[in-house]
């Protein structure tokens, strides 16, 4: 029983071998992958893939903060279309702010970011949170919807324990863990002592972040399985219970009931 909340088996990377890797995610125990957009270039591949494993992939919609630019607007209009139209989008992502790579659009990815959490408030859908170098912006435009029903992820948690203590706040909201728990420089290990079990998904966000052994090679959903061993052993429980906590945190999240499984 495990549950993949977030990865690109959409891209480039899997245009080989996909079948494959949906296979070993399978074989593995994966039960869902849930797939997070990019923006309007990536919205047939993301959903041709659902399309072709529906049984195991679940769509997201969203614009990533990366491809935020000045006709930002553009691409939110096709998201909107695409949300009033009959669908089966489990969530609005991958969105936010990211300060890592260019501080050009910061103004432009903090409306782009605020107008999909309308949109998500609007169609009763959960947020998938990217917030790379970017805690405080992202914290400070969240804190006006903290009495609302938003919901979601914060993707790719490796905050410290302010930052854990600060974002656990969101009551609706899980952090996502995925394979740099294991890096040896990680000291992720530390910070989730203090974060409850029932407030962690696993993820992958293959095809980048590769947990050890396979650090440095192409991620795929089948290694969230390392994450959850590594998480069996900080919070010194078995990998079943882990495997089946975590999964049932994610269907909880993306409004899935436990019972598909």
């Amino acid at each position: 029983m495990l549950v993949d909340s977030h990865a690109h088996l959409f891209l480039e990377q899997f245009i080989d071998d996909l079948p494959m890797v949906i296979e070993r995610a399978k074989q593995a125990g994966v039960s869902h992958i849930f797939m997070p957009n990019i923006d309007k270039e990536t919205i047939e591949p993301l959903l041709n893939t659902c399309a072709q494993f529906p049984e195991v992939c679940y769509p997201m919609i969203g614009l990533h903060p990366t491809s935020v630019t000045d006709d930002f607007e553009q691409e939110l209009t096709i998201i909107n279309e695409l949300l009033a139209a009959p669908n089966n989008f489990v969530a609005i992502g991958e969105i936010g702010i990211d300060l890592y790579w260019d501080k050009t659009f910061l103004p432009q990815q903090m409306v782009a970011f605020e107008k999909q959490i309308e949109l998500a408030l609007k169609y009763e859908l959960p947020i998938v949170i990217h917030l790379r170098d970017s805690f405080d912006e992202i914290y400070n435009i969240l804190i006006k919807y903290k009495d609302t029903t938003l919901s979601g992820v914060f993707h790719s948690f490796t905050g410290t324990s302010d930052d854990a203590i600060r974002l656990l706040e969101f009551t609706n909201f899980m952090l996502g863990i995925n394979g740099v728990v294991t890096f040896k420089n990680s000291t992720l290990s530390q910070v989730l002592v203090d974060v409850p079990l029932n407030r962690i998904v696993t993820e992958t966000d293959a095809p980048y972040l590769a947990p050890v052994p396979y650090r440095g090679k192409r991620n795929e959903s089948a290694y969230v399985s390392q994450v959850v061993r590594k998480l069996s052993e900080i919070y010194n429980k078995e990998y079943d219970f882990v495997s089946k906590a975590t999964s049932e945190n994610a269907l909880k999240v993306f409004g899935i009931s436990k019972y598909e499984l």
